[in-house]
C-alpha cells in the first residue's frame, strides 16, 4: 500500500476512497459522508421489524438523564474520590459516549490546584477522552451507536460569531464552554469532565475516532496532540525543515512524534538525561540537555520553527537565538509571564515569540486523521481511577512517561 501523503487534506481513506473531510460547519463533504452512513444504517439487518422496535426502546432509555460515576477533586490537594454527577438527557443533536479511556493533562492539575484561579468543588477534570457511542439523538448524522468518539477541551460555543464560523470555537467571542469548570449553558451549573463513566455532548463537539487505532493512545491527542499539532499546521512546518522541541513531557513527546511524521528534522532539548534516548526512539535526529552549553551554542540560527512545551517560565533568549532569520518560537507551555526575551536581539534577526493553545474542532479532527494515517499515538502508562491522585503528583514531579491514561472500563 502506498504511503499516505503528508498533508491530511490529501490523504486518501482506504475505506471510502475519499479525502478525510475537515469538520467545518459548512463542510459539504462531511454532510455527504454522514448521509451515506445513515442510509447504510437504515439498510442494515437491525432494521427488521422486531429488532428495530427493541433498538428504539433501548435508545430512549440510553438518552435519558442519568446519574454517572466520576472521580472528583474536593480541594486543591487533589485527593480524588468517587463522586456521582448528573448527565443531562440527550437532545436531538446530542451523542452519549461511554468513556473508556481518559488521560491526565497537566492542565487538569493546574486547574484543581487553583493555579489558574479559584475553583468550585467538587471538580471532575478531564478533557482527553475516548469511548464508545451508546446512543444518539434523532437528528444526529455524524455518529451511529457503536462508533468510537473522542471529546476534547470544549463542549460548546455560540456557533455564530466570526471565530466560530472560522472553525476557531476555542476563541468564541461569546464564550467557549470548556469541558470542565466552565459555565454550562445547557444544564446550568458547571461542566464536569472526563474522569467519569459517561458524557453527553453535542455531535459537532465530538470527534470521530477511526476503528483499529490504540484508543488509549489516542485520548491524549484530544488536548496534547492538538496543542502541539496546531503550531505545526499554522506555521506550515515542511518536510526537511529543522524543528526544535523544548521540553519533552506529555506535550513535548507528541510534538516530536507529529513533527517526525511530517518529515521534519526534529531536535529535542530536555532537562532529563533519561529522555535523550526516548527522544531518539521517537524519531528525533538529535537531543540535548539544557546544561550542555557547548551543544546549545552550536544550534545558533539553525531552526525554522521551535515549540516550547515547558509549563513554567524560564529564560527564553538562548532558544530564540537558535532561530533563523524571520522564524518563530511558539510557546504552548508557560501560560503566565514569559521571561528573558530580549527585544533588541529579537528585532535584529526579526524573530518572533508567539503563543498558541488548543485548536478548533476541524483542526482537532485533522490531527486525529493525521495520527491514524501515520501510526502516531501517545506513549502512556495505564492506571485505574483509584490511582488518579498519585499519578497527578508524578506528573508534577516529572515522573510521567509520558501520559497517564485512566482505564474507565476497570472502574
Amino acid at each position: 500500500m502506498p504511503l499516505p501523503k503528508e498533508d491530511a487534506k490529501e490523504t486518501m481513506c482506504d475505506a471510502c476512497n475519499t479525502s478525510p473531510e475537515f469538520l467545518t460547519r459548512e463542510g459539504e463533504s462531511r454532510r455527504g459522508f454522514l448521509t451515506a452512513g445513515a442510509a447504510a444504517a437504515v439498510a442494515a439487518p437491525l432494521a427488521a421489524a422486531g429488532l428495530a422496535g427493541t433498538a428504539r426502546a433501548q435508545d430512549v432509555n440510553a438518552l435519558a438523564e442519568s446519574q454517572v460515576q466520576s472521580w472528583a477533586s474536593f480541594d486543591t490537594d487533589g485527593a480524588f474520590a468517587p463522586h456521582t454527577i448528573t448527565r443531562r438527557a440527550a437532545g436531538p443533536k446530542d451523542v452519549v459516549v461511554e468513556i473508556m479511556y481518559s488521560s491526565i493533562c497537566h492542565s487538569d492539575i493546574h486547574t484543581y490546584k487553583g493555579d489558574w484561579g479559584p475553583q468550585v468543588y467538587p471538580l471532575v477534570p478531564g478533557h482527553e477522552m475516548v469511548g464508545r457511542v451508546v446512543a444518539v439523538g434523532a437528528d444526529v448524522i455524524k455518529f451511529r451507536e457503536g462508533d468510537y468518539a473522542g471529546v476534547g477541551t470544549m463542549v460548546d460555543s455560540c456557533g455564530t460569531c466570526a471565530n466560530c464560523v472560522a472553525d476557531r470555537e476555542q476563541n468564541c467571542l461569546n464564550g467557549t464552554t470548556f469541558t470542565y469548570g466552565s459555565e454550562d449553558k445547557i444544564s446550568g451549573g458547571l461542566t464536569q469532565g472526563g474522569y467519569s463513566k459517561k458524557i453527553v455532548v453535542k455531535e459537532e463537539f465530538a470527534l470521530r475516532i477511526p476503528p483499529g487505532v490504540d484508543l488509549a493512545g489516542f485520548a491524549p491527542l484530544l488536548c496534547a496532540g492538538i496543542t502541539t499539532f496546531s503550531p505545526i499546521n499554522h506555521w506550515n512546518l515542511k518536510p526537511g525543515q529543522r524543528y526544535g522541541v523544548i521540553g519533552m513531557g506529555g506535550l513535548g513527546h507528541l510534538a516530536v512524534k507529529l513533527a517526525v511524521a511530517k518529515g521534519a528534522e526534529v531536535v529535542v532539548f530536555t532537562t532529563s538525561e533519561d529522555k535523550i534516548a526516548d527522544a531518539k526512539a521517537f524519531g528525533a535526529a538529535e537531543a540535548y540537555l539544557w546544561s550542555d552549553e557547548e551543544a546549545l551554542a552550536k544550534q545558533a540560527m539553525s531552526f525554522d520553527l521551535m515549540i516550547s512545551t515547558v509549563p513554567v517560565a524560564y529564560e527564553m533568549q538562548p532558544f530564540l537565538n537558535m532561530l533563523k532569520l524571520d522564524k518563530t518560537l511558539v510557546n504552548v507551555g508557560a501560560l503566565f509571564e514569559v521571561q528573558g526575551a530580549q527585544g533588541m536581539m529579537m528585532a535584529f534577526n526579526r524573530q518572533s515569540l508567539a503563543g498558541s493553545m488548543t485548536g478548533g474542532i476541524a483542526e482537532t479532527q485533522a490531527v486525529i486523521d493525521f495520527a491514524a494515517a501515520h501510526g502516531v499515538a501517545a506513549s502512556y502508562e495505564m492506571i485505574t481511577p483509584d490511582q488518579i491522585g498519585e499519578a497527578c503528583e508524578k506528573v508534577v514531579n516529572k515522573e510521567a512517561r509520558y501520559r497517564y491514561v485512566i482505564d474507565m472500563t476497570a472502574a
